[in-house]
């Protein structure tokens, strides 16, 4: 892994106590709400590995909760989280489970909402720096530092072609492109990560390509 700041090492400015369990949990809890779309009503935390052991000492469920919230690492409302999430409506509910293959620092969150429902899979993977592994069965390795466009669509030749072109066109350079499909010819999701910002002029722009069903653009966290 390579290291663009001192932050990078000693991890970012938190409540504490742990750059891994609390302030890693907490920008979980951000990327989840980010890609989900909207204000959750329900989420369902499921802690795995070191997670499900400590998450309770060292603050994972507050932390990942407060995230859910909107809550950056070093917001002094984390510790009062779950008081808060019960004072909007926001129903929480955390469990663990034993799966030994997986990462020690993951969670999964089920988010819902009366418009619908997403599972995502994030991992702690120290100093503060996470990375998102899935979301609605797509999977990626998302670490949230940089300006991403996400661009639904169906599976078909030349789309990623023509999004890089509106890209190109605007002067934004690509910095890490992924693409995840369910299966040839139907639903996909390309993630494109760059060095510069995505305006929504551009968003609107890929939208508007043929077979795009619809784009989301993400500032870094």
């Amino acid at each position: 892994m390579k290291y663009r700041s001192v932050f990078d090492i000693i991890g970012p400015v938190m409540i504490g106590p742990s750059s891994s369990h609390t302030a890693g949990a907490a920008r979980i809890g951000r990327m989840a709400r980010r890609l989900f779309g909207r204000v959750p009503h329900k989420a369902q935390i499921e802690f795995c590995g070191s997670f499900a052991k400590t998450y309770q000492g060292h603050g994972t469920d507050v932390a990942i909760v407060g995230g859910l919230m909107g809550f950056d690492t070093h917001d002094p409302r984390i510790k009062d989280a779950l008081k808060i999430s019960e004072d909007i409506g926001l129903a929480i509910s955390i469990t663990t489970v034993d799966l030994p293959e997986e990462h020690p620092n993951t969670a999964w969150i089920r988010l819902e909402d009366e418009a619908g429902a997403m599972r995502v899979k994030g991992i702690s993977v120290g100093g503060g720096k996470i990375a998102m592994l899935e979301a609605d069965e797509f999977q990626m390795n998302l670490s949230g530092d940089a300006w991403t466009a996400f661009v639904f669509h169906k599976d078909q030749f030349g789309l990623i072609a023509s999004v890089a072109s509106v890209l190109a066109d605007r002067r934004i350079n690509i910095a890490r492109m992924e693409m995840s499909r369910k299966a040839k010819g139907q639903e996909a999701l390309l993630i494109i990560e760059t060095d510069e910002e995505i305006s929504a002029s551009a968003g609107s722009q890929i939208a508007g390509i043929a077979d795009v069903a619809h784009v989301r653009i993400l500032p870094p966290l």
